[in-house]
C-alpha cells in the first residue's frame, strides 16, 4: 500500500531523476530475481535417498560397509567425574564395520547399529520422500551423503564407553523385530557384558501410534562394589541441506539447526554457524534438546527434572552435536538400576509436542508473531475437521479472517471510493498548479478538508492487518499436514508451487482487477509502475507454495466483492 499513499505526494517539475530511479529499481528487481532463482535451484538439488524395503526383510545378517574414521575421537562426550580419575576423560573410534537390527512399528521404521546400539537409520512410513517417490521419508541416516544419527550410552569410570576402545558391541537375540496387529508396544533388549562382569541391557520401548521411544540402560551391578557411571545422549548431524524441504517456493526459509529449552527459556536455538564459533555448555533441570528442520524434528527429553550438562560441539569431521550428560548414577553392589531417556523421531506435530515437554512444540517457529499464529493455527485445525480438505480448509480460513476484518476493510476501501469520486478534481488542481508545487500542496489540503477525505485511510488499515498476513504465511509455511496435501484437480501438494502457475497467475488477474478498482494516479511514471505490480507479484507467487497462493486468491476475490459493493453504493450517494 505504500504506492497508494505516494502516489498522492507531490512530484518534482522535472520527471528524468524519477524515471532513471525507476530503471534503476526494475533491473536491481530483475537481478535480485535472478539470483533468488539460482539460489532457489541450488537448494533443492535433491540428495539421493536410499530405499527401504520393508516387505521382505533380509534373513541373513545384513553387516553395513561404513568409511574409516579420521583421527576424530569426538562422538563420545568428555567427561570428568572425579578430578583424580584421569580415564574418565572419554575419546573413542568407531569400528569401519558394524552390525544393524531391524526395527518395524507402524510410525518408525529404524536401523539400531550394534555397535554402541546407536539409531543410524529412521524412516517415517507414513511421510513418503516426494508425492513420486513412495519411499518412507529418511529422517536419521548415515550414508556416503548425509550423516544425522541419535547416540546414546554410558561414560565415566565403570561405563561401557571406555577411552582408546571400540564402542560397545551389543547382541540381540534377533536381527528383525515387528509390531504385529493386536500388539501394543515393542520391546527389543540389546545385551552386553563389560570386562568387569557388569551385565548391562540396552532397551528400546516403541509405541503402536507414535513416534516417541524410549531408550533405557538396565544396569545390573554384580561387582562387590559400587558402580558409577554417567548417561548420556546426543544427536549428531552434519551441516547437509534440509532433504525434507521440497521445492517450498521463494520466500523464508524454516529453520535448520540445533534448539533446547533451558530454565529460563522454553526455547533456545542454536545454529551450526553458532556451533562452530563456540561451544555451548549450561546446566539445565530437566530440559530437551532437539535438531530441527521443516516439517520434522528429533528429540531428546530427559524424564526428571534433575540438573542435566547441555553441550554443543563440532568435531573434526565437521558434524555438529547437541546432547546432554545426566547426573552420576552410583548403583550399591549386588543391586540394579535404570537409566534413560525418551527419544521422538518424527513430524512437528504441535500437539504432541505438547504433551511431550514444556516448550517442545516451539521447535514449530512462528516467530515474533507467534501470539496471532498460534490462534490462526488452532482455527485451521478446526475447520478442517469440518471440511476434511485443507484447500478448503485455507479458504475457510480466508473468509474467517475477511469477516474480523470486515469493518476495518470496508473503512479503507471508502476512504479509496472517495478518493476515486474526487479524482477529476485533483487532476485540475495538478494541471492548473503544476508549476506552483506550494500552491498545489495548499489546495489539494484544502480539496481533502472540503470532501473530508483523508489520504492515507486507505492504507493505515490494510497495514493494521499485515501482522496477520505475515503469521498466516508461517502458519502454512510450517504446518506439516500441508505436506503432500491435495486440494483440487492439478493441485497435489499445497506445500508446493503449483505445477502449472494457474493459481499464480489468477491472483495476478485478481490483483489487476483490484488496481482497477483504485483510484488512477495522474502522473504517468507512478501509473505506469501501477501497471507492472500484478506483472512483478505474479512472477514472486509462482515460487511460493500453492497453499499460500490460495489464501492470496481468495483473499483478493472477497476484497474485489467487497470493494466494488462499497463503490457502488458511494457514487449512487453521490449521483
Amino acid at each position: 500500500m505504500w504506492a497508494e499513499t505516494t502516489r498522492y505526494l507531490p512530484l518534482p517539475a522535472k520527471m528524468d531523476l524519477p524515471r532513471t530511479a525507476l530503471i534503476a529499481a526494475i533491473v536491481l528487481l530483475g537481478f535480485m530475481l535472478m539470483s533468488e532463482w539460482i539460489a532457489f535451484e541450488q537448494r533443492n538439488i535433491r540428495t539421493p535417498v536410499t530405499s527401504l524395503d520393508i516387505s521382505q526383510p533380509p534373513d541373513t545378517p545384513n553387516v553395513v560397509d561404513i568409511p574409516a574414521p579420521s583421527s576424530d575421537n569426538s562422538d563420545v562426550p568428555t567427561i570428568i567425574i572425579e578430578p583424580q580419575v584421569e580415564d574418565d576423560i572419554i575419546s573413542l573410534n568407531e569400528a569401519p564395520a558394524q552390525r544393524l537390527i531391524y526395527i518395524y512399528t507402524d510410525k518408525l521404521l529404524l536401523h539400531v547399529d550394534l555397535r554402541g546400539g546407536d539409531i543410524v537409520h529412521a524412516a517415517l512410513p507414513q511421510y513418503k520422500v516426494s508425492l513420486e517417490n513412495k519411499t518412507p521419508l529418511s529422517l536419521l541416516e548415515k550414508n556416503e551423503h548425509r550423516t544425522y544419527i541419535a547416540q546414546s550410552g554410558l561414560i565415566g569410570r565403570d561405563g561401557i564407553d571406555r577411552p582408546q576402545s571400540p564402542r560397545p558391541l551389543f547382541t540381540a537375540e534377533q536381527q528383525h523385530y515387528r509390531l504385529d496387529d493386536g500388539q501394543d508396544q515393542l520391546v527389543v533388549h540389546l545385551s552386553h557384558t563389560a570386562d568387569n562382569g557388569v551385565h548391562i541391557v540396552k532397551r528400546l520401548t516403541l509405541t503402536r501410534g507414535d513416534h516417541l521411544l524410549q531408550v533405557d540402560y538396565l544396569i545390573d551391578n554384580k561387582l562387590s562394589s559400587a558402580w558409577r557411571g554417567v548417561f548420556f545422549a546426543q544427536l549428531k548431524r552434519d551441516s547437509s541441506s534440509d532433504p525434507s524441504a521440497e521445492r517450498p517456493g521463494l520466500g523464508l526459509a524454516s529453520y535448520l539447526g540445533a534448539a533446547l529449552r533451558l530454565d529460563d527459556q522454553n526455547y533456545h536455538k542454536i545454529g551450526f554457524d553458532d556451533m562452530a564459533e563456540k561451544d555451548f555448555k549450561k546446566s539445565v533441570h530437566g530440559g530437551w534438546l532437539a535438531m530441527v528442520q521443516h516439517y520434522f524434528i528429533s528429540a531428546w527429553i530427559p524424564q526428571d527434572n534433575r540438573p542435566y550438562l547441555y553441550t554443543t560441539r563440532v568435531t573434526q569431521n565437521g558434524d555438529n552435536i547437541i546432547g546432554f550428560t545426566a547426573p552420576t548414577t552410583i548403583i550399591p553392589a549386588g543391586q540394579s538400576a535404570v537409566v534413560g531417556s525418551a527419544l521422538y523421531i518424527g513430524p512437528k506435530d504441535q500437539y504432541r509436542l505438547r504433551d511431550i515437554a514444556n516448550g517442545l512444540d516451539l521447535t514449530i517457529d512462528y516467530g515474533f508473531l507467534w501470539w496471532i499464529a498460534q490462534p490462526l493455527f488452532w482455527l485451521l485445525h478446526q475447520i478442517q475437521k469440518y471440511v476434511l480438505n485443507w484447500g478448503l480448509a485455507i479458504i475457510g480460513l480466508t473468509i474467517v479472517i475477511k469477516l474480523v476484518f470486515f469493518h476495518l476493510s470496508a473503512t479503507s476501501y471508502k476512504s479509496m471510493a472517495k478518493m476515486r469520486k474526487v479524482q477529476p478534481k485533483m487532476v485540475d488542481i495538478r494541471e492548473r498548479f503544476k508549476e506552483d508545487r506550494a500552491r498545489q500542496s495548499q489546495e489539494m489540503m484544502a480539496l481533502y478538508r472540503t470532501e473530508k477525505v483523508n489520504p492515507l485511510g486507505g492504507c493505515l488499515p490494510l497495514l493494521l492487518q499485515m501482522p496477520v498476513f505475515i503469521a498466516l504465511y508461517w502458519v502454512l509455511l510450517e504446518e506439516v499436514e500441508l505436506r503432500h496435501a491435495p486440494f483440487f484437480l492439478w493441485i497435489k501438494d499445497l506445500s508446493v508451487l503449483d505445477p502449472y502457475f494457474v493459481l499464480p497467475i489468477l491472483m495476478g488477474a485478481t490483483m489487476w482487477v483490484q488496481q482497477k478498482l483504485n483510484p488512477p494516479p495522474p502522473d504517468p511514471i507512478q501509473a505506469k509502475v501501477m501497471q507492472w505490480l500484478p506483472l512483478v507479484f505474479t512472477f514472486f507467487f509462482l515460487f511460493f507454495p500453492a497453499g499460500l497462493v490460495l489464501y492470496w486468491l481468495v483473499n483478493n476475490v472477497l476484497s474485489i466483492a467487497q470493494q466494488w459493493y462499497i463503490i457502488q453504493k458511494i457514487e449512487k450517494q453521490g449521483s
